[in-house]
């Protein structure tokens, strides 16, 4: 279920107007009902219904275990290398000299310090920031090729691209406009952005919600019209929640998007990067900076910090893990992600060590799939766990497409792969959040994701956000804790211990598609939220049955022949 805009229709246009508010990580106005790091908290001792993190410590320590180093690798858009919560925790390519511009560790990737940039050019003096939606780029690739053709006059070898056009033009032929109401709403988004800097000056707030806006009365027209659709879009979606920034930022999606079919998408990707996209050995592009501005690393560091800004130092936050190194991989735009790009992104964190993958990112298209399930087998063969958020539609991934997916072409599943829906808490809007996607078969478990305070580029600063994005390095957090302490047990095993220990709230949850409350287990797999005190008790178990054998690799899927 989608939230509907319907406020702009009812308040200064004949017709509807309809935008996802949660389809991208968003940042609440303030922390009401939960505070900082409540995700970390246990329920029983603190009334949160956290992972249990310092429960799990003082378990670990009771041990007199020890931990050793695990790289995390995070996909993303970047991360802020000069942040003072996460600096002591980057990974470092010792092998390679910085500022050389000498591939020192023979690896393809000259001075790759902390990472790689796959969205940058190779001089390093030009970086993709803001890419087109896959559903278009695939539509105009096609366009000339199939449109105004049945599936009767398609060669066989082009059938799959066909029925994937198809899909693309029925997502572009339901955001069409008329050219007059096109025309009025560009205008509109236009009045809604002069409306928001009077109000952000006006409040005194970048980011303000209906709450902020009940008792103030605007006094130019541009704010008051924003008020007014703020104010009645909030109404229609129950909630108070939805932000200026969503407001503003998704309604312009929506305009991209309902333009999306009168002309071809810029190049931005290839116009910058200049590789051979078509031909995925074609691999050693990009260059060695991981953090591009401070509005292009805000996801990605947020979800580095979520994972393992330093603990115990004073400073900001903690992350879940204790002992770990954060690879960046930039690879994701704001827009649609290339499949070129996640594919070696996730290559170039396996080769250099990564155990976790932290993957918070998604979309509705993947036109070469075949070479990121490539990349996934070749993860899992080398004993490495993929965490993927499940994606912010409040839709059902069980029948809704949502890419990169757990589930090959030829229908066979990788064995290291965990996908993550975000939960809440009672105090804030209920157990399962609003926006989450979810599925019986293709959501495994829950995760905190609802109002998670962490570092944000620029200054050595902190924010809340959420989403899946934030849900998905929570377990990454845990799987890279478990693997610190108990080094001998594989992916495999680990990923069943984040699935076997979960914490399954009694009664019935809030289904974010809407209707009755259900269980959990109604929307993942194994129906609970990750627990790292359960995990890690499990995880020694475990490691205790296994520590007179080497740890297990996953047996990679045999590909189709």
């Amino acid at each position: 279920m989608k939230r509907v805009f319907s406020a702009l229709g009812v308040v200064l246009i004949a017709g509807s107007f309809t935008v996802n508010v949660a389809a991208q990580d968003s940042a609440p106005d303030k922390n009401e009902g939960v505070p900082k790091g409540w995700h970390l908290k246990d329920l029983k001792k603190d009334g949160y219904y956290g992972i249990s993190l310092d429960q799990a410590y003082d378990f670990l320590k009771s041990k007199g275990l020890k931990s050793t180093p695990v790289i995390v690798g995070i996909v993303d858009s970047g991360i802020d290398t000069t942040h003072e919560d996460l600096k002591p925790v980057l990974w470092v390519n010792t092998k390679e000299i910085p500022g050389n511009g000498i591939d020192d560790d023979k690896n393809g990737y000259i001075d790759d310090i902390h990472g790689w940039n796959f969205l940058g050019s190779k001089d390093g003096k030009q970086n993709v920031t803001k890419d087109s939606y896959e559903g278009t780029r695939v539509y105009w690739k096609y366009k000339k090729q199939f449109e105004g053709k049945s599936e009767k006059e398609i060669p066989a070898a082009d059938k799959e691209s066909y029925k994937l056009w198809l899909r693309s033009k029925q997502e572009i032929d339901k955001n069409l406009m008329e050219p007059k109401e096109f025309e009025y709403m560009t205008l509109l988004v236009e009045v809604l952005k002069e409306g928001d800097s009077i109000i952000k000056k006006d409040l005194k707030k970048d980011i303000y919600t209906c709450n902020d806006l009940a008792n103030y009365t605007p006094l130019n027209a541009a704010a008051h019209q924003l008020k007014q659709v703020m104010m009645g879009t909030c109404k229609l979606n129950n909630t108070q929640e939805i932000t200026n920034n969503e407001l503003i930022e998704l309604s312009s999606r929506d305009l991209v998007k309902a333009a999306a079919g009168q002309t071809p998408p810029a190049n931005y990707r290839g116009d910058i990067v200049q590789d051979n996209y078509a031909d995925i050995n074609d691999k050693f592009y990009g260059n060695g900076n991981v953090y591009v501005d401070n509005e292009s690393a805000k996801h990605g560091t947020h979800v580095a910090g979520i994972v393992g800004a330093a603990r115990n130092n004073g400073l900001g936050m903690d992350g879940v893990a204790d002992n770990v190194k954060l690879m960046s991989i930039r690879a994701v735009p704001d827009g649609d992600e290339h499949d070129k790009d996640i594919a070696l992104g996730i290559r170039y964190a396996v080769d250099n060590g990564a155990r976790v993958i932290n993957m918070s990112f998604g979309k509705g298209f993947s036109p070469e799939k075949k070479w990121v399930d490539d990349a996934v087998r070749y993860a899992e063969s080398k004993n490495v766990l993929l965490v993927h958020a499940a994606g912010n539609d409040a839709a059902n991934v069980d029948t809704a497409y949502n890419f990169p997916s757990a589930k090959f072409a030829d229908g066979k599943r990788p064995q290291t792969w965990i996908t993550i829906g975000a939960s809440g808490d009672k105090n804030s809007g209920g157990l399962t959040a609003s926006f989450s996607n979810y599925g019986k078969k293709e959501v495994d478990i829950f995760s905190p994701g609802v109002k998670i305070y962490s570092t944000v580029p620029g200054g050595n600063t902190y924010a809340d956000l959420q989403g899946t994005s934030m849900a998905a390095p929570v377990v990454s957090g845990v799987a890279a804790l478990i693997m610190s302490y108990y080094p001998n047990l594989s992916a495999v095993q680990v990923k069943n211990i984040l699935e076997k220990s979960v914490s399954k709230p009694a009664g019935n949850v809030k289904n974010p598609g809407g209707g009755p409350d259900v269980n959990m287990s109604e929307l993942a797999v194994y129906g609970g939220i990750v627990n790292a005190y359960k995990a890690v008790q499990l995880a020694d178990q475990e490691s205790r049955l296994s520590k007179t054998t080497p740890a297990k690799k996953a047996t990679p899927a045999k590909k189709k022949k």
